[in-house]
């Protein structure tokens, strides 16, 4: 499928990962190789000792399962699809910025982007545009299908390999995210996945004798988020760090890039320090180092099936005025009092603009041999229970205000069992 051999990558996921020599040009470039100094999971590694692994190998990883399912699709993918999808997922991450999710909300509210919208620009005006040139391939084609966002309306499948409900960068970080903090809940079968799927009215779509893996998949990623990416003192962490990118964006420029150059100046080793020796965010950051990390006082989990019931606390002029609430009460600053609502529906499957959350295209075979699709929830049981939005609601404070703001945070928002629960 590939062209002349670029070699091997020993991966610890996906065991030797072959690559061809346009991919180890493109591998070889500036902003891929700036992926090495960008944690997957920045903040986890307060809680998780081991999850110091990095947006790189995820890229590798991606860029594996897209040449994996291109070859096994049943469908005609010429060879140069094959490799055009490969180099679209290889490419997927290369707009994050330092600590990489960490840094979205200051890119959202200063910026009105995420870093979706710094692929493109980075594929198409870095080198990486010549070595796709020089290798055949359109950039600002293979910019767009990097973020599922090329929009064949002939071949919606293409987009839905990159992202989708069930795509090749979910299939990589679940289990590479499982493996590195070692929670467990990775350990699903991606490779059963691939193999039974099959493209039925051009949307990709999951073997009906593969649900049993899919439900697998669906509750490794929701533990994951419960367990991983919403962990308390994970969550802390990266407050904390918000809070020191905040406090250091003027004086330190964060976001003041003109070209590419800049931005790709901008890494975990390099904010990292800069935030160590900023006045403004240098006592968050030796906080960081010495652990002393944010508490939390409160915690509620909504539940809802609807999304707008389950967003009520997604304002942030509600949150501020919560947290005024709570520190008047408590007695104490309102900056030293912290909403956080980390969010997700807990399987946000949006495929196309007309399919509902949940809607993962199934199929099975009629006695007449045709693949006809079925509705998910009909084939499968957990899904019904999945298929919620699941909403927390924390009240983050210093170690020695920790017992009045959860009394303050009770008294305001209401009891909840799960609050009392303490974490480190």
């Amino acid at each position: 499928m590939t062209d002349k051999s670029g070699g091997f990558i020993k991966d610890p996921i996906h065991g030797y990962v072959r690559i061809s020599r346009a991919e180890r040009s493109v591998i070889d470039t500036e902003p891929l190789q700036r992926l090495r100094r960008i944690r997957q999971l920045a903040g986890s590694e307060f809680v998780y000792p081991a999850a110091n692994h990095t947006r790189f190998e995820h890229a590798i990883g991606a860029m594996h399962l897209a040449g994996a399912l291109s070859e096994t699709l049943p469908i005609d993918l010429s060879q140069y699809q094959q490799r055009q999808l490969r180099l679209a997922a290889l490419l997927h991450d290369i707009g994050h910025g330092p600590f990489s999710h960490v840094f979205e909300p200051l890119m959202a509210k200063y910026l009105g982007k995420n870093h979706e919208d710094f692929v493109q620009w980075l594929v198409n005006q870095t080198e990486i545009a010549e070595r796709l040139e020089a290798a055949g391939f359109n950039a600002k084609t293979l910019g767009r299908l990097a973020i599922g966002k090329l929009r064949d309306k002939k071949r919606p499948y293409l987009d839905q390999i990159i992202s989708g409900g069930v795509d090749v960068d979910k299939m990589d970080y679940i289990v590479r995210d499982s493996f590195h903090t070692g929670a467990g809940y990775g350990s699903i079968d991606v490779y059963r996945l691939l193999f039974t799927m099959d493209i039925i009215d051009g949307n990709l779509s999951v073997d009906g004798t593969a649900v049993a893996t899919l439900e697998s998949f669906l509750l490794a990623r929701f533990e994951s988020f419960r367990t991983i990416y919403f962990h308390r003192a994970s969550r802390a962490a990266q407050i904390m760090i918000v809070k020191a990118l905040e406090a250091a964006r003027n004086e330190l420029h964060l976001l003041d890039f003109d070209g590419p150059e800049d931005y790709l100046k901008l890494d975990d080793y390099k904010v990292w320090t800069e935030l160590k020796e900023c006045k403004k965010s240098k006592k968050i950051m030796n906080d960081l180092e010495a652990r002393r990390l944010l508490k939390c006082a409160y915690e509620r989990t909504l539940f809802s099936s609807e999304a707008l019931a389950s967003n009520v606390f997604s304002s942030e002029d509600v949150r501020a005025d919560i947290g005024r609430q709570i520190a008047r009460k408590a007695r104490i600053a309102e900056e030293d009092v912290i909403i956080d609502v980390p969010t997700l529906p807990s399987v946000p499957y949006q495929q196309t603009a007309d399919m509902q959350p949940m809607d993962v295209p199934v199929f099975k075979r009629v006695p007449s041999g045709k693949k006809q699709i079925v509705p998910l929830a009909e084939v499968s049981r957990i899904v019904g229970v999945l298929q919620t939005f699941m909403k927390l609601v924390r009240v983050y404070t210093g170690e020695a205000y920790r017992s009045r703001v959860e009394l303050a945070a009770h008294q305001i928002l209401g009891d909840a069992e799960s609050s009392r629960k303490k974490a480190r």
